[in-house]
């Protein structure tokens, strides 16, 4: 009978092939297990290595995008490793640049060489984390600002063996946040030292921001003006339909759209104070509506400054035209006493010449009317041109008051026709020319008429100027048919030409029923 041996833990039974066979079986078995062990874990392997590569790149390429490098140092051999981002933060070749712990101070900028130092050093001795930021010297000079951050390892015995950690290139946030923190303090500045009023709008112009010196200058508070919603209900009931014709523009425009405006607002006291508003319209983004911002100033004091410089600058005209008035009534004066030396002088045979003194009298006299008027008037630079005309014919005919003759004035003016001086001194003197010849010359019976109309034909809104008729008339023996109005030898007449040119006027002259005179021109007025 055959024995049952157990050696190393395999059975053999008897001495028989059967059990040899079954041997090596069981170990072929074993051995391909093991194989497929053996693949499956290098299988596993790979792709732990594979992901392990995946993972290097995708920190590295976040390590690119956020400007942060890595590094490790090890304290006991001094080693130290940086990462690939790390050298493009140094601006340094890996190639060429070995990192070490003096080394890398060297790019340290040296005014802050001492505080990193130092802060590793705390470290180091656990007494507080390596967080700050610093500057560095990169390999090409440029001056950057970067944040470190590092974790100190220790062993059993509380000895630092190692230190790892990062860091970011933070200057072009240093930089944002430097601009922001800048563009704070300016805002707090501005506003703090800001005398007006800021408003922000929404796209129907309510209000919805309110900054500034609210009280100061309408005496209600921020609380108050935004509870109203509107500023325009504050606004001086004469200037709202000003205020909202500004309104629709804005609301009607384009944006970016700007303007500004002055207008008075009523106070919560009741006072009224003027205020200069410039608004700009903000175009929406990503399909919001346009919003609006306007800042208010109080210019009350300046527009008072302006009208008080105004009313001292009519009063130094007024005085220039007083002035000149008295001026042209002394040199009328004088005339009128050399004309009385002639008339009493019996050698004087030519009364053209007493006559002469007394044209050149009345042309005195009619300058001296306007500035006068000037000087009675409102306005400093125009005048009312029909008053003027009617105190000028009333002075014609106390001039040429005659016993044997009986001479009316008729006169039909258009109202409130204000002409500057330019206009109003030629026509002024054309009016005494030809009054002046009518009433010498026209009459030969005991009667006679003489009419002046004015009036307004048309006006033009784009050149803002009217065309104005002026007429003169009378119904006495009238002018040869052979006279020619431009090349008459008469003083007066031709003074009258001239003059009508020099307001780009024309002259018609008719004959029929007596001899009537018109002239055209257009003029400015001030209504």
């Amino acid at each position: 009978m055959g024995k049952n041996i157990r050696s190393s833990g395999i059975e053999i039974i008897g001495d028989t092939p059967w059990g040899a066979r079954l041997c090596q079986f069981e170990l072929k078995e074993s051995y391909d297990h093991l194989e497929e062990l053996v693949q499956e874990r290098t299988v596993q392997l790979e792709k732990a290595y594979k992901r392990l590569k995946e993972s290097e790149m995708d920190l590295s390429e976040a390590q690119k995008m956020a400007h942060i490098g890595s590094w490790k140092w090890d304290i006991v051999t001094g080693e130290l490793y940086w990462s690939d981002e790390l050298y493009l933060i140094f601006g340094l070749d890996p190639q060429e640049f070995r990192p070490a712990y003096n080394s890398f101070f060297n790019y340290i900028h040296p005014g802050d060489r001492d505080f990193v130092d130092n802060a590793i050093k705390k470290a180091l001795n656990g007494e507080q984390l390596y967080d700050n930021d610093h500057r560095i010297i990169s390999a090409d000079g440029e001056e950057r600002i970067v944040h470190s951050h590092g974790e100190v390892i220790f062993d059993e015995k509380n000895t630092p063996v190692r230190m790892r950690g990062t860091l970011q290139d933070i200057t072009e946030r240093t930089k944002i946040e430097d601009s922001l923190l800048l563009s704070e303090e300016r805002y707090r500045s501005f506003i703090q030292n800001f005398t007006g009023i800021a408003f922000q709008q929404d796209e129907d112009l309510n209000l919805e921001f309110v900054k500034g010196n609210v009280e100061e200058i309408t005496g209600y508070s921020e609380e108050e003006l935004m509870s109203k919603k509107r500023w325009r209900k504050i606004v001086e009931k004469q200037d709202l339909p000003l205020f909202l014709k500004k309104e629709r523009e804005i609301k009607n425009a384009r944006s970016p759209y700007s303007g500004k405006l002055s207008y008075r607002i009523r106070c919560k006291d009741g006072k009224i104070k003027w205020v200069h508003e410039v608004y700009q319209k903000i175009p929406g983004k990503n399909g919001r509506p346009d919003n609006h911002q306007s800042t208010i100033t109080d210019v009350t004091e300046r527009i008072k400054a302006k009208e008080a410089l105004v009313k001292i600058e009519d009063a130094r005209k007024k005085e220039i035209h007083h002035r000149i008035k008295n001026n042209l009534q002394v040199i009328s004066s004088l005339l009128d006493l050399q004309a009385e030396t002639f008339n009493h002088r019996e050698t004087v045979t030519a009364p053209e010449i007493l006559e002469a003194f007394r044209e050149s009298q009345n042309r005195v006299i009619s300058m001296s009317l306007i500035h006068e008027e000037l000087y009675r008037g409102e306005g400093t630079d125009t005048l009312n041109f029909s008053v003027y005309l009617r105190k000028l014919a009333e002075k014609l005919l106390q001039t040429y008051s005659l016993s044997n003759k009986n001479i009316s004035l008729f006169m039909n003016l258009e109202e409130n026709a204000f002409f500057n001086m330019d206009v109003a001194v030629p026509l002024g003197i054309i009016v005494n020319e030809l009054v002046s010849n009518s009433i010498k010359h026209a009459f030969t019976e005991q009667n006679g008429e003489v009419q002046i109309q004015l009036f307004r034909e048309e006006q033009n809104n784009e050149i803002h100027k009217s065309l104005f008729s002026l007429t003169i008339s009378d119904n006495g023996k009238g002018i040869s048919e052979n006279t020619e109005l431009g090349s008459v030898k008469s003083l007066g007449l031709q003074l009258v030409n001239t003059l009508v040119d020099q307001v780009d006027g024309e002259i018609e002259l008719e004959r029929a029923g007596g001899t009537k005179f018109r002239i055209t021109f257009w003029a400015a007025e001030r209504s």
